[in-house]
């Protein structure tokens, strides 16, 4: 029956090419979105985890309740011992120290008094250290629009807005007010190295990105940090391994009672990037439904059409003695033939599109003012291996509904009638 089917749906392409095209195309766009969307989130979380927060992230638990106040005196001590450890307990993990903290700039005129002060937002990576990967990984480079970048100690980057505010250009001295670890206050000289476009209103405004080191010094955090971030492999965020790491490294203090002790957290806990997961899952599900009840109507339409230019072959089977049944059982099995058909068209065109964006990608940088540094002037699409089968669900299931709601015209046909129509 399965070869019987097969010949009639490539000998007569009236039956089976429109249903194919509805079912390729409808495919084609369910992988296509699911490949793009997924591309979209993991820049999102690229992005989020190479300035933000790593694919891992260990701070105080006094730290973490109050993190959006960027508390310094909760942070993270005996820092390179706490490193040691994890090179040793994780050593395929990148681990890096940062500080994040705030105060103010002073900016001196050509005689040296106070032209002008603004507040600034400061972060402090590990940008001058043998081995760092640091500014490999912020890609520093590509977003700074006048001077260099950090080649020595107490040099910064200062936001563009900021710049152009206050009349900041590379080789100015400013001077960094503020308040250290324990509370006193904190001046220092720093030297613009170059000006940097964020790409976020509330950075360019105010933001200025400094040595690890540096930010030690100022602020009397020698062996401190805010945050020890870890990346895995390859920069590639998976979150079964980083929930792996992060629940190796938890159990050591889990009995512990101090408000003080490391506790570590993966990138989906961050920056609500689970909710985030959930809902594009949740939005990926209501599109497979909308889009199996639109195939569904088109291919019944489908199949209505096709059952009245058909109506004389199921005549003709009724009268030679088939039952209703048999023949509605057959064009339920064609249906599935048809789906199969068009699912393996549409996954195919679906995937190959994908492929491209992921290795090429559209660049919009050209249309964009200037390049930025924490948005990503690519649009890339994700393989994931659910793409592969993903698309014959609705392409399937949207088939054989279309065809079984079409097919109940096969029982309201009239033995009674069959032979003043053959005749």
């Amino acid at each position: 029956m399965r070869k019987f089917i097969w010949k009639g749906i490539v000998r007569d392409r009236n039956r089976s090419l429109l249903p194919v095209i509805v079912v390729a195309i409808g495919v084609f766009v369910m992988v296509f979105f699911d490949g793009f969307a997924g591309g979209m989130v993991g820049n999102i979380m690229d992005m989020t985890a190479r300035y933000q927060s790593g694919h891992v992230s260990i701070a105080t638990r006094a730290y973490e309740k109050n993190e959006e106040q960027m508390p310094l005196d909760l942070a993270l001590l005996d820092v390179d011992m706490l490193l040691e450890e994890l090179s040793a307990d994780f050593p395929e993990v990148d681990w890096n120290s940062r500080i994040s903290f705030g105060g103010l700039l002073d900016i001196p005129d050509e005689n040296g008094e106070t032209k002008a002060q603004g507040p600034v937002m400061a972060s402090a990576y590990d940008l001058l250290s043998d081995g760092s990967r640091e500014a490999q990984r912020l890609d520093l480079e590509k977003a700074i629009i006048e001077g260099a970048a950090i080649a020595h100690p107490m040099e910064i980057l200062i936001s563009a807005d900021f710049a152009d505010k206050f009349e900041v250009h590379p080789g100015d001295t400013v001077t960094f007010f503020g308040s250290t670890m324990y509370g006193s206050m904190s001046f220092t000289n720093l030297t613009v190295a170059g000006v940097v476009r964020f790409g976020m209103n509330a950075l360019d405004r105010g933001a200025i990105i400094i040595d690890v080191a540096d930010a030690r010094q100022i602020l009397d955090m020698e062996n401190a940090a805010n945050e020890i971030l870890g990346f895995l492999p390859d920069d590639e965020y998976d979150d079964a391994s980083a929930e792996a790491i992060k629940i190796a490294f938890n159990a050591k203090y889990e009995e512990s009672e101090d408000e003080y002790a490391p506790l570590m957290r993966q990138l989906a806990d961050r920056n609500s990037m689970r909710e985030t997961m959930d809902y594009l899952k949740s939005i990926t599900g209501i599109l497979m439904a909308l889009l199996i009840l639109a195939l569904s109507i088109v291919l019944w339409n489908a199949g209505v059409l096709g059952g009245i230019r058909r109506y004389n072959e199921f005549g003709v089977r009724l009268a030679l003695g088939e039952n209703k049944s048999h023949i509605y059982a057959y064009l339920i099995t064609e249906s599935l033939f048809i789906g199969i058909i068009g699912s393996v068209i549409g996954t195919a065109a679906g995937l190959s599109l994908s492929l491209f964006l992921k290795n090429y990608g559209i660049d919009y940088s050209s249309i964009m003012d200037n390049v930025s540094l924490m948005i990503e002037p690519v649009i890339r699409s994700e393989i994931s291996p659910r793409m592969f089968y993903f698309g014959f669900i609705p392409g399937i299931i949207s088939t054989i509904i279309g065809t079984a709601l079409a097919g109940i015209a096969v029982y309201k046909r009239n033995t009674a009638i069959l032979f003043k129509e053959l005749g």
